[in-house]
């Protein structure tokens, strides 16, 4: 094994772009299924696997949303999250910063304290028993329109103990930024950090609207920004983040295969990229098969993989006085 592969699967690492339902491996999908009572066409764990294929990002949230009804009690967001939570432990993923869609529960008459609490409870046990920090971040579905989005808002505020920010995900085609801009603002008016999937399927003038009228602390994926030169000047100057999900890429055919992503490209420019695991369930690996690809395919130096596994503490939420000594480790 080299010396870098090596070293990706020993260093701590920070993942910042990570939805808690796209954890769900087929094997815990069945077990909920059948615990819950949950009619899902699939026959046994090896259908459920031949079905987590998909060409784009549509094919893809539709059995991601098919998956997610699963989840009935806290019980089964703590058992989602624990699992996720153990594989940070193997990974050594030392913090996480965890996405979660509310509306995908509530609209199937889910409490939003059942959905919260259960992924809340998982996270603390994992701090309790290994250490494991995290944040949590809520995300507005943006095929839904602003209305329910500001509903949501107004159930997690009960919850701003445990919720940090909110985040914009689900289908970006002909969703732009822009129709969430009075909700952000009143998230932000409250107290929440904003960060927003932009940039991944749609151009890069979804990552200026995410900037200019979301007020975004980071952009997730934005790796259509090297379409627009402007907005790679920003971008490296403010060095705003851009968390970027490799094999997610690929899985969405966003690039068709590893040796044709931009991730060195934008390395290259100096932008504040890391690599994060986005639904791995789904998309075929974690954090380390993330980079392990990523160094294999583009040939990532040492320093260039080290520069990742920097950029994602530098780029977190964590405290300042936290983010330097893990960095002081790499």
């Amino acid at each position: 094994m080299s010396e870098i592969i090596e070293f990706i699967k020993k260093t701590p690492k920070a993942e910042l772009h990570i939805h808690i339902e796209g954890t769900l491996e087929p094997y815990l999908l069945f077990k909920l299924a059948e615990g819950n009572n949950i009619q899902i066409p699939f026959a046994n764990v090896d259908e459920v696997k031949s079905a987590y294929n998909f060409s784009n990002l549509e094919s893809f949230l539709n059995i991601f949303y098919q998956g997610s009804k699963v989840l009935i009690k806290e019980k089964d967001f703590f058992d989602l999250t624990w699992a996720y939570a153990l594989k940070c432990k193997e990974e050594n993923i030392v913090h996480t910063e965890i996405f979660f869609d509310p509306q995908t529960h509530i609209n199937r008459g889910i409490n939003f304290d059942v959905v919260i609490n259960g992924i809340n409870n998982a996270l603390l046990k994992a701090n309790r028993e290994f250490g494991l920090t995290f944040r949590i971040i809520m995300c507005f579905l943006r095929h839904l329109d602003e209305e329910s989005a500001f509903k949501t808002l107004d159930q997690a505020l009960a919850h701003k103990d445990k919720i940090i920010g909110v985040g914009l995900d689900s289908s970006e085609i002909n969703h732009p930024p822009r129709k969430f801009e009075k909700v952000f603002k009143k998230a932000i008016e409250k107290g929440f950090l904003t960060v927003a999937h932009a940039g991944e399927e749609g151009p890069p003038e979804y990552i200026w609207e995410a900037l200019n009228l979301l007020k975004v602390k980071r952009i997730d994926h934005g790796v259509q920004c090297l379409e627009d030169r402007k907005l790679v000047q920003k971008l490296r100057d403010d060095q705003i983040p851009l968390t970027v999900c490799p094999l997610s890429n690929i899985k969405l055919r966003v690039f068709n295969k590893m040796k044709e992503h931009n991730l060195k490209k934008m390395l290259d420019e100096k932008l504040m990229v890391m690599v994060n695991s986005d639904d791995p369930a789904y998309f075929g690996g974690y954090i380390n098969n993330n980079l392990i690809q990523c160094q294999t395919e583009l040939k990532l130096s040492m320093h260039e993989v080290k520069t990742l596994i920097i950029n994602s503490f530098k780029s977190s939420f964590m405290e300042e006085e936290k983010k330097r000594k893990w960095i002081e480790k790499i």
